[in-house]
């Protein structure tokens, strides 16, 4: 196994603390997603803000390896850079899903 560099580890010390952060405060779409992913309501457990290599996922299935990206409308102007993540967690084995905010408020049983 690689030896991590002393610059790598405090990357994912740092991503697991803004992870833990984010996990205690969700945006109202996250919130509002959750109460629908959580407790396996879909058969399924998830986990939400959850460091997935360089990134912090909003929503894994890690037995499906599911992401689920709640994405807002600031997403319309990053389609490059979400492309890339979603190339980037492919490679490391991941689906991701997602889903526009709009839909989720509006209505997330159709999410």
């Amino acid at each position: 196994m690689q030896k991590q560099s002393r610059q790598q580890l405090k990357f994912q010390a740092l991503l697991g603390e803004r992870a833990h952060f984010m996990r205690h405060n969700l945006s109202e779409n996250e919130r509002i997603l959750w109460r629908h992913l959580s407790a396996k309501k879909l058969g399924v457990a998830f986990r939400r803000q959850v460091p997935v290599g360089s990134y912090i996922a909003d929503f894994l299935a890690p037995a499906v390896r599911l992401i689920v990206e709640v994405d807002d409308r600031s997403h319309e102007l990053k389609r490059a850079a979400d492309a890339r993540r979603d190339r980037n967690l492919a490679r490391l084995g991941y689906r991701v899903l997602r889903v526009p905010a709009d839909l989720v408020r509006v209505n997330v049983e159709e999410a």
